[in-house]
């Protein structure tokens, strides 16, 4: 059985239904969080700026070595990533 940190990693080698080429595992690099090409700017990051509703363009300019393409494969990684786990989730009452 694989930890989070194996898994992350097996599906960014292509280990998994997607290759990532943009997303980086470091466990030496943010406590091995999943950041975007090794630059210190965490896949959770950006997309929580995208759900804040920022655009590609007010996120750019947030962080300026960002690309477009960053910012599309951070939200496929967060997309998958979340169809991989069992969340806790609380039904409304």
């Amino acid at each position: 059985m694989l930890n989070g940190v194996s898994l992350i990693r097996d599906r960014i080698a292509g280990g998994g239904a997607m290759k990532y080429q943009r997303i980086t595992v470091n466990p030496n690099q943010m406590g091995g969080m999943p950041c975007i090409r090794s630059l210190r700017i965490p896949v959770a990051t950006v997309v929580g700026m995208v759900a804040d509703g920022m655009t590609n363009h007010e996120i750019i300019e947030a962080y300026p070595d960002l690309e477009e393409k960053d910012i599309q494969e951070a939200l496929r990684f967060a997309a998958e990533a979340v169809t991989e786990r069992e969340l806790p989730l609380v039904m409304a009452s």
